[in-house]
């Protein structure tokens, strides 16, 4: 684990490990990471919102639940995406397969998830003005 860390602040070090790749796949890597990191502010954004501007839910603290979670989501984005650019990284320089994850999908499941219980929470605030 301490290793695997090193490397997200000695990427030089990652330069001494195998050989050197076509640049292409190393910037579609960094491209990925970006597009990563994108998603992990873009989630951090968004449960900043939810508690800004989201009116209080008839569920107490659900607005805030809500809230927390994205803002957690896009931290665990954010930490993900560049274990994964080292891991990547490091993949290409020795022509290994690339790295696999889960976490595209449980990404995935729990933006899901949370937009369902936002359309509930919506529908709950509709019915409870009438």
């Amino acid at each position: 684990m301490r290793g695997a860390i090193r490397q997200w602040f000695h990427p030089r070090d990652l330069r001494e490990v195998g050989d050197q790749p076509d640049y292409r796949f190393s910037l579609a890597n960094e491209r990925t990471f970006l597009a990563w990191l994108r998603t992990g502010l873009a989630l951090v954004g968004g449960g900043l919102a939810v508690v800004q501007f989201l009116p209080p839910l008839p569920v107490p603290h659900l607005r805030e639940a809500l809230a927390i979670a994205l803002l957690l989501l896009g931290g665990a984005v954010a930490v993900r995406a560049v274990d994964h650019w080292a891991r990547t990284e490091r993949a290409i320089r020795l022509r290994r397969e690339l790295p696999v994850s889960r976490f595209p999908a449980v990404l995935s499941l729990t933006v899901g998830l949370g937009a369902l219980l936002l359309v509930v929470a919506v529908l709950l605030r509709a019915v409870g003005q009438r």
